[in-house]
């Protein structure tokens, strides 16, 4: 799944964010474009979960 985090612009934001999906899904692999403002996850976790974990994390995604 690839979701798009609007507010995601530095290097603490993605460490944040991996946190946030690992917390969920511990063997989630994790691929950030902090460029593009994306995060590209392998998962078996649905997507309303690994929504739900990073609002939580403060970090509001929308799917792409």
């Amino acid at each position: 799944m690839k979701l798009l985090i609007a507010n995601m612009n530095c290097g603490g934001c993605a460490r944040g964010v991996t946190a946030a999906i690992q917390n969920i899904d511990s063997k989630a692999k994790v691929k950030i474009d902090l460029a593009a403002k994306v995060v590209s996850i392998e998962t078996i976790a649905s997507i309303e979960q690994m929504t739900a974990a990073l609002a939580k994390g403060g970090f509001p995604a929308q799917a792409q």
